[in-house]
């Protein structure tokens, strides 16, 4: 339900819940990754062979900085595939194939790519942010590309890089979800525009804080499993939280 403003703009209403609320959003998120098995698999391998290549060029912090910017532009598209699918098993519409979660991209091409944009912007910022704050304080950025694309540089980042490093992504990660929770599904079934959809999932990350550090670390976790296993298991995890955050869409908005 939403309701108008006088300069004609919708106000979207977003519900309370409790923290325990996204074990059950992860639960149903199950059930539509079981519902749409082969076209929700699908999208799971897409993004393990990308992430792959994040784990080939892995080695050196620009690489990393350069592909998770790559991911958070491509990300939304391919979220946005998966809550079509959940959308459609609530609608009773019908599914047959992985092209029928390509919808979005045509219906709300406009607002997807708005969003990846922002994001985007959003990481080229930050790593722009934190490589001049390394510079400043440390009088280097990273060690050189020459001395760590065939090493660890894990060997080779001094304390106080590394620790500036996971700082800096752990900022872009929380600016990222609190702008993402229910965007891209909002997107998929209201097709608002994207600064709509993130200024309510902003409403939603601000109201529902306790629930949203569960969710947030409900998703860290699963992530992490994912990329222990050489992101073999991120063929079915990437799926079920794009279907859980359909999910947790359909509760927290109306």
């Amino acid at each position: 339900m939403a309701t108008y403003s006088h300069h004609h703009e919708p106000l979207y209403q977003v519900h309370q819940i409790p923290m325990s609320r996204p074990f059950v959003w992860l639960g149903r998120g199950w059930q539509d990754l079981i519902h749409h098995p082969m076209a929700s698999l699908a999208w799971g391998a897409l993004v393990s062979g990308l992430g792959a290549l994040i784990l080939a060029y892995g080695r050196h912090p620009y690489f990393i900085a350069a592909m998770a910017s790559g991911f958070l532009l491509i990300g939304p598209v391919i979220t946005a595939g998966l809550c079509e699918l959940s959308r459609r098993r609530d609608s009773g519409e019908k599914t047959e194939s992985f092209e029928d979660s390509l919808t979005p991209l045509r219906h709300n091409r406009k607002s997807l790519v708005e969003f990846a944009q922002i994001l985007l912007l959003i990481s080229l910022i930050w790593f722009t942010v934190s490589a001049s704050i390394l510079f400043f304080t440390l009088g280097d950025i990273a060690p050189a590309v020459t001395t760590t694309v065939w090493g660890d540089v894990m060997m080779r980042l001094s304390a106080p890089q590394l620790l500036l490093y996971i700082g800096s992504g752990a900022v872009l990660a929380l600016m990222v979800f609190v702008l993402s929770v229910v965007t891209v599904p909002m997107i998929v079934d209201r097709h608002v525009d994207a600064s709509t959809a993130m200024r309510t999932s902003l409403k939603v990350s601000l109201r529902d804080a306790p629930a949203m550090m569960v969710w947030a670390a409900l998703v860290t976790g699963l992530v992490v499993v994912g990329f222990a296993t050489g992101l073999i298991a991120m063929v079915v995890i990437f799926p079920l939280l794009g279907h859980a955050t359909w999910q947790a869409y359909r509760d927290l908005v109306y």
